[in-house]
């Protein structure tokens, strides 16, 4: 079989770095362009040197696009950005894979509410598919149009779709309580991520209105059939990569312990990167990984289901979801190119 072309649009961050550096190993597909506006010209292994000699491709325009045969692109740009590049190439016979929020929500409206920018494309909107594989496999695969999953709604909505559709939990008593390594808040320097900020401290933020709780919210509501109300707060850990969610859930029944495993374990029995422990995981557990490793358990004094769901929120958060969504769409194996095994310690 002919390897695939692919072009990834946006190369100076870290999804961008790990998108180059999963497919370069990828027995199916070749990366045919790397755009950067901002360091167009020179090589990408000169962005990110730890690829020197793996990567050396030159940067290109993404006005140079017409020049590529591609069948199928990946947007590493910032919310706000990626809907342009859809709008403009949107008649290209090339799929689109778009890693940012753009085509995530439910609306123009919705979106406009929680990105606080004006969408001008809102039949994106409409007509992209949810890349969450575990979920929507089957549409994925006929779609033109992914948007690929937030980080933290990845943890939250493999952690929780079993529970809700089996219908055995309230809808409206949710808590994610999540948190993340500094790597979410992308390569760009900020005051968050500042070493002297990160380093020896702890934190919440986004409190109340962080713009993942509606996707996460939206999502779940197809999963249930009924409207779902989340209270997630992130919070900042002093590590580079990874996320861990803690979701805590009122049962609408009485549980037994052994039968929700084994929900669990029948809801992602066709899963391949979803991992069910024994015991609590840990961000370690997962970390250059595309898994995402969830323990579930019923606390009788309570009566709450708790459930730990991990990821590295640049591989099974980002890039290696994205790669996968890739796989189902040119009816690959799910698993090709990102059998990667953690990093130990």
């Amino acid at each position: 079989m002919d390897k695939k072309k692919i072009g990834i649009i946006g190369a100076t961050g870290y999804t961008g770095s790990e998108l180059v550096r999963i497919l370069t190993n990828h027995p199916n597909v070749e990366i045919t362009m790397i755009t950067s506006e901002s360091r167009a010209g020179d090589l990408f292994s000169n962005v990110h040197p730890f690829l020197q000699g793996i990567a050396d491709q030159k940067l290109v325009s993404i006005n140079d696009i017409d020049n590529y045969e591609l069948d199928l692109v990946f947007l590493a740009l910032p919310h706000g950005v990626s809907m342009d590049f859809v709008k403009r190439f949107k008649n290209k016979s090339f799929k689109i894979i778009d890693l940012s929020g753009d085509f995530r929500l439910s609306s123009k409206e919705v979106y406009e509410e929680w990105y606080k920018i004006d969408h001008i494309y809102p039949e994106g909107i409409k007509n992209a598919v949810f890349g969450s594989p575990e979920l929507y496999f089957d549409k994925i695969k006929e779609a033109n149009l992914i948007a690929n999953p937030g980080c933290f709604p990845t943890t939250a909505i493999l952690g929780l779709a079993p529970l809700l559709k089996a219908n055995i939990i309230e809808t409206e008593r949710i808590v994610v309580d999540s948190k993340t390594g500094v790597t979410g808040a992308g390569i760009k320097a900020k005051n968050v991520n500042l070493y002297s900020n990160v380093n020896d401290n702890f934190k919440a933020y986004g409190l109340k209105n962080h713009r993942h709780t509606i996707e996460i919210q939206g999502i779940l509501d197809k999963v249930s059939g009924k409207e779902t109300l989340i209270q997630f707060t992130p919070h900042l850990l002093p590590v580079d990569r990874g996320i861990l969610s803690t979701i805590y859930a009122r049962p609408t029944e009485k549980l037994d312990e052994t039968k929700l495993k084994e929900l669990y374990a029948a809801f992602y029995a066709n899963a391949p990167f979803v991992r069910l422990r024994n015991q609590e995981p840990a961000i370690k557990d997962v970390r250059g990984t595309n898994y995402c490793d969830l323990f579930v358990t019923y606390d009788e004094r309570t009566n709450m289901v708790i459930v730990i769901s991990v990821i590295d929120n640049l591989i099974k958060g980002a890039a290696g979801q994205a790669i996968q969504n890739m796989n189902i769409v040119f009816g690959l194996d799910e698993t090709s190119g990102l059998n990667l095994t953690r990093l130990n310690p």
